[in-house]
């Protein structure tokens, strides 16, 4: 019986079945059941619009590559998970050309000009929006539409605000707790005003459980971005329940409304732009939810998800940097 030669290569030895076009394409496929959530909220228009976006994405991606020599990489899927992203950060009705002109921005400005996948500083969706809140901000911001396409209702505790997002009421009303409370399923199925991705609670987690289970997305960042702006909330209560028994009811309103769920399941976790060593992840999660209710409570916009990502995706480089894992062995110089 001959003996197998024994072959030592560099490290690292690590095999993994997923590539980079299995995890994308499983990105999108947790994406579709918020899609689905938008179109029983809204009617057809939403998936008209998130289509817009994604080819136009992908185009934008295809074109750049062919004009720059680039690889053309446009099955991986990554172009896809922008255009949807872009499409679930923009409210159902605002005119296609918003759609088309994000996702152009945030392909060839937040992604291709600086290489393409794997080089992008921040999140390429959270640019397009960016820069579609500082270029047409009444667009982005006014003239909201509740949802009332098969699941008509009212909105909870806030059932009288119907051309505002359940943040803009809570920013600059003082709602009751049982107005909160009375809001919390409305939030959580998403029968509420809002932009495309960001209102079905439900619909978002059980992509989130599609990440989990593919072991695509780890707990850190998610867990402790969600869980900052939960005690903040706690903590800095507008209604003063701190230490009652409806403590939990202003926090989890936090939690349910806006884009925080969105943002922590499906872009603050992005691979390129995250950190990649656990204790970074962690500071990066609480800095998220630091930033997030700074500019709730604080800031002019009742929203701070995507600046508050596209600040700590800045950080990111520092982050891996100075959480460097201790390597066994090593000693430091005396």
């Amino acid at each position: 019986m001959g003996v197998g030669k024994l072959v030592v290569g560099p490290g690292p030895h690590i095999r993994d079945r997923d590539d980079v076009k299995t995890i994308m394409w499983w990105v999108v496929i947790s994406l579709m059941p918020a899609l689905i959530a938008s179109v029983l909220f809204w009617g057809i228009r939403p998936l008209i619009m998130t289509l817009i976006s994604v080819v136009v994405a992908v185009g934008s991606e295809y074109l750049f590559s062919k004009l720059f020599n680039l690889p053309i990489r446009i099955d991986d899927g990554s172009a896809v998970i922008t255009g949807i992203l872009l499409a679930f950060n923009v409210t159902p009705n605002a005119p296609w050309w918003i759609f088309a002109v994000g996702s152009f921005f945030a392909i060839v400005f937040g992604k291709m000009v600086f290489g393409g996948l794997g080089y992008n500083p921040v999140n390429p969706a959270l640019a397009g929006r960016a820069f579609l809140m500082a270029s047409w901000p009444v667009i982005m911001t006014a003239d909201w539409i509740p949802a009332n396409f098969l699941f008509k209702g009212p909105m909870g505790g806030i059932d009288g605000f119907t051309s505002a997002t359940p943040l803009n009421v809570y920013k600059y009303n003082q709602l009751t707790i049982d107005q909160l409370k009375e809001a919390l399923m409305p939030l959580f199925i998403g029968n509420v005003g809002g932009v495309l991705g960001e209102t079905s609670a439900i619909a978002l987690l059980i992509g989130a459980a599609i990440l989990f289970y593919k072991k695509i997305i780890s707990w850190r960042i998610p867990f402790t971005y969600i869980g900052t702006v939960f005690i903040l909330a706690w903590i800095f209560q507008k209604s003063g329940a701190q230490f009652t028994k409806d403590f939990w009811v202003e926090p989890m309103f936090h939690v349910l409304a806006g884009g925080l769920i969105l943002g922590a399941f499906f872009m603050a976790t992005d691979m390129v732009t995250s950190p990649i060593t656990p204790k970074g992840q962690i500071i990066f999660g609480v800095g998220l939810g630091v930033l997030t209710y700074l500019i709730r409570r604080l800031g002019g916009y009742p929203e701070g998800v995507s600046y508050s990502i596209l600040l700590m995706n800045l950080t990111v480089p520092f982050l891996n940097k100075l959480t460097i894992p201790r390597i066994f062995g090593h000693k430091d110089k005396k």
